[in-house]
């Protein structure tokens, strides 16, 4: 399995609710491709940023979606909401 966690920069002020829908929207545009396991978003108990997990069966399968037209057009949405840029950190799971 491959993981990513994106740490997602500040949300604009008003745009929480916008920024909850596109994630919703974009993870059935993405949960179509092969390979695909799971996209959840993580909201903090208390302050702090957005985060969000992403599952799928391989880096191979990772890096299909991460070049498509979908993932490029899902970027563009959501760019004007956030203050900053997501930060990525790629894993392998070894034991689970």
């Amino acid at each position: 399995m491959f993981m990513v966690i994106i740490s997602f920069p500040p949300i604009k002020d008003g745009k929480d609710a916008e920024f909850q829908q596109w994630f919703a929207s974009s993870n059935q545009a993405f949960s179509g491709f092969e390979g695909f396991v799971s996209r959840k978003l993580l909201k903090p108990l208390e302050g702090g940023n957005y985060a969000a997990v992403v599952e799928l069966e391989s880096q191979a399968a990772f890096q299909a979606m991460h070049s498509s037209s979908i993932h490029d057009k899902a970027g563009e949405e959501v760019r004007p909401l956030f203050d900053g840029k997501p930060t990525p950190a790629f894993y392998e799971v070894i034991a689970g």
